[in-house]
């Protein structure tokens, strides 16, 4: 049976894929070293919205996915008049437990974020009319960046995480904050297609 959020996801995708069909942006990047699965990466400033939510991590990104959808449907108000503007979805979406441990399995608060369009600033994007989401301008930052497929269960997302500060450990890279797993495909992609990403932000090496 098809879950609220794999629902929603397939709506979202047939309704911004509907018409002419556009390559899905994604924040830009340099990639400053490459290592089989892993790479560290230099991003560009770049928009996000987001929100705050509570409960285990496949809770936490069904009620995230759902308020920033919302958002991106068109429960905002546009900068420049009193009606509402249509936000082209972009990837990925991104799902980061609210604490310091490496741990994800014992995360209970977890920020999911929409990566925003280029064509938008602060100043010219659509405000958000719940105050559950926010807008942010993401500044240059570095991650390593850990690269598989599959399915994304919480084991397997624990696993990926501390894998990805053993590899950062190892290369003596200085990790900043909680890892962040961010999902690139909508839900029908076979999982053997599925692109996942575990970022973990770092020091400029």
């Amino acid at each position: 049976m098809m879950t609220a959020t794999k629902f929603l996801f397939s709506v979202l995708f047939i309704y911004l894929w509907s018409g002419n069909v556009m390559a899905i942006e994604e924040p830009k990047y340099e990639v400053l070293r490459t290592e089989g699965s892993y790479e560290i990466r230099k991003y560009a400033p770049y928009l996000v919205a987001e929100t705050l939510v509570d409960g285990d991590m496949d809770e936490a990104s069904s009620k995230g996915f759902r308020l920033i959808a919302d958002y991106i449907f068109g429960n905002n108000q546009a900068a420049s008049s009193s009606q509402s503007e249509k936000i082209a979805m972009t990837a990925p979406v991104t799902l980061q437990p609210q604490q310091e441990s490496v741990s994800m399995q014992t995360a209970k608060q977890w920020l999911v974020k929409f990566a925003m369009p280029s064509q938008y600033t602060l100043a010219s994007i659509p405000k958000p009319k719940n105050n559950a989401v926010t807008l942010k301008e993401i500044p240059v930052k570095y991650f390593v960046v850990l690269n598989y497929s599959g399915l994304n269960t919480l084991s397997k997302v624990q696993n990926k995480s501390m894998e990805a500060y053993e590899w950062a450990q190892k290369n003596n890279l200085k990790t900043l904050g909680s890892p962040q797993l961010s999902r690139y495909d909508p839900p029908w992609t076979l999982p053997m297609l599925r692109r996942n990403e575990m970022m973990i932000e770092i020091s400029a090496p």
